[in-house]
């Protein structure tokens, strides 16, 4: 029986990877949504975090599935959403992810593996805390948040997931909430 590691949210951490800074007026921070190079660049981390790990030498399988949401979406039906929707939706996400990749690093002990699983948790973990200075109301962990998802075994499909959210979903909405927030 493999134990479950349920999300925590801690209540303070340094956004180090995130240039915070709330345009006057507006409850949302505005570098990641109006530079589109930032999104760019975690894209890019991203992409190379997921070349990295692959290049580990002998990762083993888990002995313990994590479950990762699914985030692959319809580009119709995500524009017909609205931003609250939206951000629900990779909060949700990235709930999932970051639980994930907490029950991976339980389980990882080769230093390679075990080194990108902390480098994906800080990535992970900093846009969730992001994310939740939005300024709506509720969040991930209340009742109806339950992704889409699936069981893993293959420390590389988390990062492949980390990877399509943000390269999907995030991009997507940070550039939506650009239009609206960005002069």
């Amino acid at each position: 029986m493999c134990p479950r590691v349920s999300p925590s949210f801690p209540g303070l951490l340094l956004l180090t990877s995130f240039l915070l800074h709330v345009k006057e007026g507006h409850a949302r921070p505005i570098g990641p949504v109006c530079d589109k190079r930032l999104i760019q660049k975690y894209i890019g981390e991203a992409k190379d975090m997921e070349k990295r790990v692959s290049e580990c030498q002998a990762l083993p399988a888990l002995s313990c599935p994590v479950v990762l949401p699914l985030v692959d979406f319809n580009m119709r039906q995500w524009k017909s959403k609205s931003d609250e929707i939206k951000w629900r939706e990779i909060l949700c996400n990235l709930v999932l992810l970051v639980g994930a990749v907490t029950e991976a690093q339980g389980q990882v002990s080769q230093e390679c593996g075990a080194g990108q699983l902390s480098q994906l948790y800080r990535h992970a973990n900093s846009f969730l805390l992001l994310l939740q200075t939005f300024g709506w109301e509720e969040g991930p962990w209340e009742p109806g948040c339950s992704p889409r998802s699936i069981e893993q075994t293959e420390v590389t499909e988390i990062f492949l997931t980390y990877r399509q959210l943000v390269q999907g979903k995030l991009r997507f909405f940070f550039h939506n909430l650009a239009k609206d927030s960005c002069d």
